[in-house]
């Protein structure tokens, strides 16, 4: 019995990794990403290391959404989350594997898990003008400027326990 992978076909931008960012804000001797509000070498529970998270915190507050699971009021938090999340019209995946995670930004996305049809016509044959717009402000907002000239259908494949 081998490792089962999941296909990935997302529209969007392939962002890279820490080892290998593919944006313009990636220097330094290493190709290093210097952002504001991302932070690789943090440790701690109050500031997320993980790349994903701290792209997706950056976009939700954006989008005027600001409070935090630590900050949370009420038992209604998950769901205001979840709809702001739904809002965004993007996300952050993760492809690869999680211990050697690379990100994406996508407006949309199919994935294909192991031996299971997926239904790709609604997805390909949709207008996305949209997608481009909400790709394009949240680039911005995340001050990122891919390598990639234009947003497009990438094939990625991830696999959890690697």
């Amino acid at each position: 019995m081998g490792q089962s992978t999941d296909g990935l076909l997302v529209y969007g931008y392939d962002l890279g990794c820490d080892e290998e960012w593919k944006v313009r804000e990636a220097s330094g001797e290493y190709g290093e990403l210097a952002l504001p509000w991302y932070n690789p070498d943090a440790d701690n529970e109050e500031d997320d290391s993980g790349f994903g998270t701290a792209a997706e915190r950056k976009l939700l507050q954006a989008l005027g959404f600001t409070e935090t699971w630590e900050t949370r009021t009420d038992d209604e938090y998950f769901a205001r989350e979840k709809a702001a999340k739904e809002q965004l019209g993007v996300e952050i995946e993760t492809y690869c594997s999680d211990s050697y995670p690379m990100y994406v930004l996508t407006a949309a996305t199919l994935t294909a898990n192991r031996g299971y049809v997926i239904d790709t016509t609604e997805k390909l044959s949709a207008d996305r003008s949209a997608w481009d717009e909400r790709l394009a402000w949240a680039l911005g907002a995340l001050g990122l400027t891919p390598v990639q000239e234009k947003p497009a259908w990438l094939l990625c494949s991830y696999a959890d326990g690697f």
